[in-house]
């Protein structure tokens, strides 16, 4: 930890407790009991169904070094225990998370987005490797709490940090972007993902764009080109620099940075660089990560080894047999499961969709799910089998009737069976829904042909 204790006064005043040696490095912060060890700065975090508090009497016995307290906890503490009475120990997180970044003084990006976040943060931490270590948010850790802890865990050695901001509210990518005062901000793509939150996509491009409130005023925002809703937002609260990606043949808008497909590679100006990610969506995402690495002085010369990994669910592509498998189980938003379906037309063989519902679409749900079902006929796709028991899926049956093969099951073990009757050996399947559907466990059920 780059902090010391005078510090913590400074933000939060003369602690009670213990006693204690002002320029004396803070400890680990930790916010999980069960993982403090001897030297740990506690820091009890608030839930709806649990409250760190309840172990403060216990932390003399591991040995911590000191604690925040919120103001409102009244039961009587040890009096041994060094702490900081402070009015939210959540806020209290993100200021000791805020104050390590400062003291690292490390370039910091920050990536948010409607789909394609974690996979453009795992391109931009690749495009990114040549500076040395980066640290980067993994799993889910992309809100409140996951945000603090991932840059907590940065150190000297870190060259730089890359952060995904998510958002199940407005606000609170404000408050991650605040916490972070990130250097550059990405913002993906601005499209439907929690629109039964917020309610249209002008108040998720506002919330998104909350990326700039913490931004450097000297920093940057990498966008693609040709979204007008984004622009509109992004004017609205971010005057400094803006820069635009697109695909050479997208619709030709100002832009600074254009990348052209060609097989498995992307033509940027004079380089060529590795495609390893399928998709039109991602060759966009990769460019984003480009224009990153050009802010941060990494030669494209050297981009052209680079190596990507996303976590499971995301871009895998898997052989079962003679079977082509489209792994894109772990999350699903409209934008996503279209270009996911791109991805698939553009496939040899025959082709079929094992698609699930999408969360959190409030009164669109119905619209957006037709939308898809859809876009998979027009795609002419050989055969789709849809995962749900509700309205979404028979309204998506109803506009996929015309295809080849069709069936509507209620969990995905169901869809075992339709699929071993239909598929032959050389053909592709996608497999995407939201997580909440779990279609992963669909995959080991599916015939070996």
């Amino acid at each position: 930890m780059t902090l010391t204790l005078r510090q913590l006064m400074d933000a939060w005043g003369v602690p009670q407790g213990g006693s204690f040696e002002s320029e004396a490095l803070v400890g680990r912060v930790c916010t999980d009991s069960r993982k403090l060890q001897p030297g740990d700065f506690f820091v009890p975090l608030v839930g709806e169904r649990f409250d760190g508090h309840q172990f403060l009497a216990q932390l003399p016995e591991h040995k911590v070094q000191g604690a925040v307290v919120s103001r409102s906890w009244t039961e009587p503490l040890p009096s041994s225990l060094l702490h900081w009475r402070v009015d939210d120990t959540l806020l209290a997180y993100q200021q000791l998370a805020l104050l390590h970044r400062r003291a690292l003084g490390k370039p910091l990006v920050a990536v948010t987005g409607s789909a394609g976040k974690t996979t453009t943060r795992e391109l931009i931490r690749a495009t990114l490797a040549p500076l040395g270590a980066i640290q980067a948010s993994e799993g889910n850790n992309n809100n409140d709490v996951g945000v603090p802890l991932t840059v907590l865990g940065a150190t000297e050695a870190d060259a730089a940090l890359v952060i995904e901001m998510g958002m199940r509210g407005p606000g609170e990518i404000e408050r991650l972007s605040r916490c972070t005062e990130p250097d550059l901000a990405v913002i993906t793509n601005i499209g439907t993902a929690h629109i039964g939150r917020l309610g249209s996509r002008e108040a998720i491009a506002a919330a998104k764009c909350e990326i700039t409130a913490g931004l450097h005023p000297q920093g940057t925002v990498v966008i693609p080109a040709g979204d007008p809703l984004l622009e509109s937002a992004l004017s609205a609260v971010w005057s400094g620099r803006v820069l635009r990606v697109r695909l050479a043949d997208d619709p030709e808008v100002e832009s600074d940075l254009v990348g052209d497909i060609n097989g498995d590679q992307l033509l940027i100006d004079a380089d060529r660089l590795p495609l390893q990610l399928e998709g039109r969506h991602n060759a966009r995402n990769l460019l984003l990560a480009v224009a990153v690495a050009d802010q941060l002085g990494v030669s494209r010369r050297v981009l052209q080894g680079m190596q990507v990994t996303v976590p499971g669910g995301r871009n895998r592509r898997l052989q079962q047999g003679g079977l082509t498998l489209l792994d894109e189980t772990y999350n699903a938003s409209p934008e996503a499961v279209l270009a996911a379906l791109e991805l698939l037309a553009a496939q040899p063989g025959r082709r079929f969709a094992v698609l699930g519902t999408m969360l959190e679409l409030g009164d669109r749900s119905l619209e957006l799910h037709q939308e898809v079902a859809a876009r998979a006929v027009q795609l002419g796709l050989d055969g789709l089998v849809l995962v749900d028991g509700g309205a979404e899926g028979k309204a998506m049956a109803e506009v996929a009737a015309s295809l080849p093969h069709l069936q509507l099951v209620s969990n995905p073990e169901d869809a075992a069976a339709p699929l071993a009757a239909w598929l032959n050996s050389g053909d592709v399947l996608l497999l995407k829904a939201s997580r909440g559907v779990a279609l992963e466990q669909l995959i080991p059920l599916l015939p070996r042909l």
